[in-house]
C-alpha cells in the first residue's frame, strides 16, 4: 500500500466514527426530548389531579378513571408530534359558571407548557387569586364574580401574549391598587376589566401608554381617585370605557374623550369630574354617553355628529340654553338637576350669555355655576350687583381660586361701574376691549399670574393691579411690531388742532398717525405727546399739511361720528386706502389721556 493510500484510508475512518456518535447523540436527544414532554405531561397531569382534588362540582366526568384528563369536560389539549409518539398538552380549561368552590391550588402557573385559554368566572372560588406570573403562552383569563380574598404580589409578571384579562366582581379582595405588572407585557391587550375589585389609590402617570390595542377597559365600582392621567388621550382604539361609580372620587377635566375618535360608550357616572363637556364631534361613532352624578359645568356642545341613542346628564352643574335632542334618533336622554337657564332650547338673555363668556374663560368653575343659575343675572346670582334697572353695576370675584384668563366679553357689560377680579390664579394679558368700558370707576386684578403690557386705561378708572410681577407699564411694552406712526402737521389760529388719522388696509390692519406741529417753539403739551409717543415705540413719522388733509378728507364732507374728543371724518389717501381722520380743536383732557385713546383705537384693529 503506497503511502498517500495509507494516509486517504486513515483519514476516512474518524468520518464513520463521525456518523456513528451523530447517530447516537440523535438518539439521545429524541429519548431526551421524549423524556422531557413525557415529564410535562406527567406535570400537568399531576396538577389536573391535584385541581379535581381541591375543588367542587366539578363536572362528573373528571372523576371517571377510565377518562383521560383531555376528554374532561371543560379541558382542551394541544398536540404534538415528537419522534412519531403523540402527545397531548393541557391548552384550555373552560369551567364558567359551573357552582365551582373552595380553593385554587398553588401551582398552576407552573404546571402548564401551552396554557393559552382559563376560564374559571362566575363561580365561588375563594382564597388567594392563582398566579398567572410566566404563562408567556396565556391569551385569555376570565376569573371573574368569585369571591377571591388576595392577591399575591408579581402574580401577572410575564404575560408576554394576554389578550383578555378579566377578573371583575371579586368584591372580597382587600384594598390594592392597580397591577402595574400587565403593563409590562401587554402590547397584545385589547380588553381589560378590573371592575369592582376593590382597587384603591390613583392610577399611574403613564399606565395606559404600554396599550396601544386596548379597545375596551372596565374599572368601574372601585375606589380609584385623583386626576386621570394623561396617558389616556393615547388610548385612540379604544371604544367602550367605564369608570363609574368611584364614590366620587376621580376628579378634573373628561376633555381625553376628545381624543378618542373610537368611542362606542362612555360611562363616567359617579365621579367629581369637573369643567365642561368637550367637542366630541370626532366621536362619530358614539352611542351611549353618561356622564350623570359629576361637577361638570359649562354649555353642552352640540351632538349632532354622533349616533347616540342614550344620554345621560343628570345631577350636574351645566349650564346656558337647554340642549335640544332629536327623540328619534335619541330616545333616551337624562338631563335634570342641572342648572339650565331655560327649561326649554332657546337663546338666553343677553347679559346670561356674556357671563357665560367670562365664566368660559375661567374654565367653567364649579362655584359659579352652582350660584348663576336662573335667565336674570339680577335675580339671586351671586357675586353680580345690578341696579333697579337691572343693569349690572359691579361684578365682584375676588378670592375665588379662580384660573384661566381675563375674558374680552366684560367689555360687553357696558354699564359696569366696578370689577374685582384680584386674589385669583388667572393669567395672559388684560384685554385691551375693557378700555372700552366708559362707565368703569374701579378694575381691580391684583395678586394674580398676569402678564404683558397694561392697557392704557384713563386716568378715571382706579386701577388696582399690584402682585402681577410680569405686568409692564404701557411705555416698557415690547417694541416688537409697534404700530405704524404717520404724522400730520399743521399751524391753526389761536387754537391747537390735532389730527389724528387710523389707516386700514385689505387686512384691517390700522396704523395709528402722529400729528407733528410745526412751531419753532413747542409747548409743554407737544413735548409731552413726543415723549408718549416715543414710550409707545412710534416710527419716524410722516408730516402732512392742513391742506393736504383737507384733501384727504374732501374738505371735511363726510362726518363719521363724533367722540370725546373731537369729531371723526372720512378720507382717503391717494392710493385708495380709506382713513378716519379725528379732529380734537379743545383739549378736556391730559395729553396722556388723548395718546391712550389713540393707541386703544389701533390696537382694537390690529
Amino acid at each position: 500500500m503506497g503511502m498517500a493510500e495509507a494516509t486517504l484510508k486513515s483519514k476516512s475512518l474518524p468520518g464513520y466514527a463521525t456518523f456513528f456518535f451523530s447517530f447516537l447523540i440523535t438518539c439521545v436527544c429524541v429519548l431526551s426530548n421524549n423524556s422531557y414532554h413525557h415529564d410535562i405531561f406527567e406535570q400537568e397531569a399531576a396538577y389536573m389531579l391535584k385541581l379535581r382534588k381541591a375543588l367542587h362540582n366539578l363536572p362528573s366526568n373528571w372523576f371517571d378513571n377510565n377518562t383521560a384528563i383531555c376528554d374532561w369536560i371543560g379541558v382542551q389539549c394541544s398536540y404534538g408530534d415528537i419522534s412519531s409518539t403523540n402527545y397531548r398538552y393541557v391548552q384550555g380549561i373552560h369551567l364558567p359558571s359551573k357552582g365551582l368552590t373552595r380553593k385554587i391550588p398553588l401551582g398552576l402557573n407552573k404546571a402548564f407548557l401551552a396554557l393559552n385559554y382559563l376560564n374559571l368566572g362566575n363561580n365561588s372560588l375563594s382564597g388567594p387569586f392563582p398566579s398567572l406570573a410566566n404563562l408567556s403562552t396565556l391569551q385569555t383569563a376570565f376569573l371573574s364574580a368569585n369571591n377571591f380574598t388576595s392577591v399575591s404580589p408579581g402574580c401577572f409578571q410575564g404575560l408576554d401574549h394576554l389578550e383578555v384579562f378579566n377578573m371583575r366582581m371579586n368584591t372580597n379582595l382587600p384594598p390594592w391598587t392597580f397591577p402595574t405588572d400587565l403593563t409590562r407585557f401587554s402590547s397584545h391587550l385589547y380588553y381589560l376589566d378590573l371592575s369592582d375589585t376593590n382597587l384603591m389609590g390613583s392610577l399611574p402617570t403613564d399606565i395606559f401608554g404600554p396599550f396601544p390595542i386596548l379597545t375596551n377597559l372596565y374599572l368601574s365600582g372601585n375606589h380609584l381617585t385623583g386626576l386621570l392621567p394623561k396617558s389616556f388621550a393615547k388610548l385612540a382604539r379604544l371604544k367602550s370605557l367605564d369608570l363609574s361609580n368611584q364614590n366620587n372620587k376621580f376628579s378634573g377635566t373628561i376633555q381625553f374623550l376628545s381624543s378618542l375618535p373610537e368611542l362606542f360608550d362612555v360611562n363616567l357616572a359617579g365621579n367629581s369630574f369637573e369643567g365642561p363637556i368637550p367637542d366630541l364631534s370626532s366621536c362619530v361613532n358614539l352611542e351611549e354617553l353618561v356622564l350623570a352624578n359629576n361637577r361638570l359645568t359649562g354649555v353642552v356642545p352640540p351632538l349632532d355628529n354622533n349616533k347616540l341613542l342614550t344620554v345621560s346628564l343628570e345631577n350636574n352643574s351645566l349650564q346656558g340654553p337647554l340642549p335640544l335632542f332629536n327623540k328619534t334618533r335619541t330616545p333616551w336622554v337624562s338631563l335634570g338637576g342641572n342648572g339650565f337657564y331655560l327649561n326649554y332650547s332657546g337663546p338666553c338673555d343677553h347679559r346670561v350669555t356674556t357671563l357665560l363668556q367670562v365664566a368660559e374663560a375661567f374654565r367653567y368653575p364649579f362655584r359659579l355655576a352652582q350660584s348663576w343659575r336662573g335667565n336674570n343675572p339680577c335675580q339671586g346670582w351671586d357675586f353680580i350687583t345690578c341696579d333697579n334697572n337691572s343693569k349690572i353695576r359691579t361684578v365682584n370675584l375676588t378670592y375665588m381660586n379662580l384660573t384661566g384668563t381675563i375674558s374680552p366679553a366684560f367689555s360687553n357689560l357696558k354699564d359696569l361701574y366696578e370689577l374685582y377680579l384680584g386674589g385669583n390664579k388667572l393669567s395672559g394679558s388684560i384685554p385691551m376691549s375693557l378700555t372700552s368700558l366708559q362707565h368703569l370707576k374701579i378694575l381691580d386684578v391684583s395678586s394674580n399670574n398676569l402678564s404683558g403690557s397694561l392697557p392704557p386705561f384713563s386716568n378715571k378708572i382706579k386701577l388696582i393691579k399690584a402682585g402681577n410681577a410680569f405686568l409692564r407699564q404701557p411705555h416698557s411694552q415690547a417694541k416688537l411690531s409697534p404700530p405704524s406712526i404717520l404724522g400730520i402737521s399743521m399751524v391753526g389760529v389761536g387754537v391747537i388742532v390735532i389730527f389724528i388719522a387710523i389707516v386700514y388696509d385689505h387686512r384691517r390692519c390700522f396704523h395709528l398717525l402722529q400729528r407733528m406741529i410745526r412751531k419753532k417753539e413747542k409747548s409743554s403739551d407737544e413735548q409731552e405727546l413726543e415723549e408718549l409717543l416715543k414710550y409707545y415705540g412710534t416710527s419716524t413719522p410722516i408730516r402732512y399739511t392742513y391742506e393736504e388733509v383737507k384733501q384727504m378728507t374732501n374738505s371735511f364732507r363726510e362726518k363719521l361720528g363724533q367722540g370725546g374728543y373731537g369729531t371723526v371724518y372720512k378720507a382717503s389717501l391717494v392710493d385708495g386706502r380709506q382713513l378716519a381722520v379725528k379732529v380734537l380743536k379743545e383739549s378736556k383732557g391730559s395729553v396722556e389721556e388723548f395718546v391712550n385713546e389713540v393707541v386703544t383705537i389701533s390696537r382694537t384693529f390690529m
